[in-house]
């Protein structure tokens, strides 16, 4: 059995230092600002980059493209491991096609290597949570093929709850429509969010107030997770770190799980979500 790797895109939204202490390289997709363009997790600060788009400023975001993504995996073939790489939602960008496309490329310079590509249809620390889960299926002993079939089997059940206080970034970007987008110009309408089976982004609701849609994130977690594994939570914001401080303790009394991460949201989605987002993140019966 040949060693093998675990690579993700930089949209999974978790530190960095995370990411190294676990032995997980990052492709990183890039955004463009205030007519500078960076790699995500390597560009601005994420409170730099939130301010930026306060003052009005747009933020263009740009996949992966094949010769990046080669370039990026190739280095761990050539030490002779294999890859499992979890790719940024097919539903949202053309990163996932960029690396099923490299993968399929490298494969013919290097036929006896594994190199597999799954579309996990998630995006933010849903992406993370999804590779926690792969990483601890690799250290009981999963081959690489084994790790795929279950992250295959399991990527649905990687629950994405998010309220955003507007969807204009979202509509801007194509990820909503502009029918869905008239929630956000509600005064106090504060639009209810998730991931769909096709790793695709859909409204479905609203609250009336911020509190409120606070709770409704962490009440539809509490309904999804019962009966699956769940020693982690995972939460991101849009530089509004005490409301996610204030969903980690309704997590902690209303699921009863005391370990959490909580990070700020990288800078490509919060390209497209904008600040003041916040979603909860766990494994449940459906999304």
């Amino acid at each position: 059995m040949n060693d093998y790797i675990v690579t993700v895109n930089s949209t999974v939204d978790v530190p960095k230092e995370w990411l190294k202490e676990r032995n997980v390289p990052f492709v990183p997709l890039k955004y463009t600002i205030d007519g500078e363009t960076y790699q995500d997790m390597m560009g601005l600060s994420s409170k730099d980059f939130f301010d930026k788009l306060r003052e009005g400023k747009m933020s263009v975001t740009s996949q992966v493209n094949p010769q990046e993504a080669k370039e990026a995996l190739e280095p761990f073939l050539k030490e002779g491991k294999d890859i499992l790489h979890l790719a940024f939602s097919s539903g949202l960008s053309g990163t996932c096609g960029s690396m099923q496309i490299a993968a399929a490329e490298l494969k013919e310079k290097y036929p006896d290597r594994e190199i597999i590509v799954v579309d996990t249809l998630c995006a933010c620390m849903g992406e993370a949570l999804l590779l926690y889960y792969v990483l601890k299926r690799k250290s009981e002993g999963m081959t690489v093929k084994e790790a795929a079939d279950w992250a295959e089997e399991h990527k649905l059940n990687i629950c994405h709850n998010v309220t955003i206080d507007d969807l204009y970034h979202l509509q801007r970007g194509g990820r909503v429509s502009k029918t869905a987008a008239v929630f956000g110009s509600m005064v106090q309408i504060k639009p209810m969010i998730h991931m769909d089976n096709e790793g695709k982004l859909q409204v479905i609701g609203k609250e009336r107030g911020r509190k409120k849609s606070l709770q409704k994130i962490v009440e539809r977690a509490t309904e999804q997770y019962k009966g699956w594994e769940n020693d982690l939570i995972m939460i991101t914001h849009g530089d509004c770190i005490e409301d996610a401080e204030y969903v980690a303790e309704l997590v902690r009394k209303k699921m009863g799980i005391g370990n959490i991460l909580i990070n700020n949201i990288g800078t490509v989605i919060g390209s497209h979500t904008g600040p003041g987002v916040v979603a909860v993140f766990c494994m449940g019966s459906e999304r």
